[in-house]
């Protein structure tokens, strides 16, 4: 058993490495040109890419997606979600971005953090860190002159969370990071400054979810 569980747990590893990988890319190469995210809204939220893992296993994920923007100060916070199915185990993937002239905040990820989900309806779906111990890596964008940091994770969903998050809509994100716990609400509508598009956090997973199954 203790065997099992060892190699199950080296193979998600594997795949989070293997999202972190193509996410950071994606991403820095939108970066250098523009700072726009190819980000789908939700009239294609159902769009996904498909990778092949070293052992031959096929992992559909979903697109990035806005949920939560704050502009501050000259400070900008995000929040991106995605879904991943590989070999039939949902993962979320998590990205928190922040942008300044300043040194914006370090936040980390460790092995006992997690995300709870506040639904509408009243209940809280919790999900379970499945990264290693990591923090946010800062690099520069010269042609904003800001100051970027990235921090990238995974999660898992706990048995029956998927079924309540496709009942409800969700109105807050509270995350527990490495020293800290973070609230973050979530908007029906959000008019986001810098993508100059419109999304629906609340109603995410009950858009996405069918992607990847």
């Amino acid at each position: 058993m203790t065997y099992f569980i060892y190699i199950w747990h080296q193979y998600i590893i594997n795949i989070i490495t293997i999202l972190k990988t193509q996410f950071i890319k994606s991403f820095f190469t939108a970066l250098l040109f523009a700072f726009t995210l190819n980000i789908s809204a939700q009239t294609d939220e159902c769009k996904f890419t498909v990778t092949s893992t070293e052992d031959g296993q096929e992992t559909k994920s979903t697109r990035e997606y806005l949920m939560y923007e704050k502009v501050f100060a000259g400070t900008s916070h995000f929040i991106f979600f995605s879904l991943t199915n590989s070999g039939g185990v949902p993962i979320l993937n998590f990205e928190h971005l922040a942008k300044g002239k300043d040194f914006p905040k370090v936040f980390c990820i460790d092995k006992a953090s997690k995300i709870y989900l506040q639904l509408i309806n009243g209940r809280i779906v919790t999900l379970l860190s499945a990264s290693e111990d990591q923090c946010g890596g800062l690099v520069y964008d010269s042609n904003e002159k800001n100051n970027i940091r990235i921090l990238t994770a995974s999660f898992l969903f706990t048995k029956g969370s998927l079924e309540e998050l496709e009942k409800s809509p969700i109105s807050f994100i509270r995350v527990k990071y490495a020293t800290e716990t973070v609230d973050y609400s979530v908007k029906g509508e959000l008019d986001s400054e810098s993508m100059k598009q419109k999304y629906y956090p609340d109603a995410y997973f009950i858009n996405t979810i069918k992607c990847i199954q």
